[in-house]
């Protein structure tokens, strides 16, 4: 064994005791360790001869456990898989937002009357009373404006954007 390996064997009991301050979970001390020996031996022909062993060492240790946190932080929390449960996570929410643009889009495509009704009754909780009294209308104009309003975005949010005729008797 080289004096250069020497050197970096003796500084283990170092090593460890700084990795126990830094990190405190034992498991993940003899990782640090290990790592940070390994990347000095495979890097031994970097150090420069008469400069600190100890702190070259320190300073691998350091950058080794800042990449780790940050890696950490990137990956976010890891579960176990035994202690997984369905409501660690959540459904996509990439399809409700595009379904949101979709129906902005169609209200903006139906007449102003309906739109204003539809709007007053869906999105502000208004009853049909109190939007009859907004809108300045009968309520029973109100009721046929949101139906007609409802199954306009229904067509066009749905891709069916023909009109539906009824057969009145």
């Amino acid at each position: 064994m080289s004096d250069k390996a020497s050197a970096v064997i003796e500084e283990l009991p170092r090593l460890r005791r700084y990795a126990i301050a830094l990190l405190g979970d034992r498991g993940r001390v003899d990782d640090l360790v290990q790592d940070t020996v390994e990347r000095a031996l495979s890097r031994l022909h970097l150090w420069k001869s008469g400069t600190n062993m100890r702190s070259w060492l320190f300073t691998i240790m350091h950058n080794l456990h800042v990449n780790n946190l940050r890696r950490d932080r990137a990956m976010g929390d890891a579960v176990p898989l035994e202690d997984w449960h369905p409501a660690l996570s959540r459904p996509a929410e990439q399809h409700d937002a595009v379904r949101m643009v979709e129906v902005a889009d169609a209200l903006a495509t139906i007449p102003l009357e309906q739109r204003e009704v539809v709007l007053l009754i869906a999105l502000e909780g208004l009853s049909y009373r109190e939007a009859a009294e907004v809108t300045g209308v009968p309520m029973g104009t109100v009721m046929s404006r949101l139906a007609r309003g409802r199954e306009a975005l229904r067509r066009i949010t749905d891709g069916t954007d023909s009109p539906v005729f009824r057969r009145v008797k």
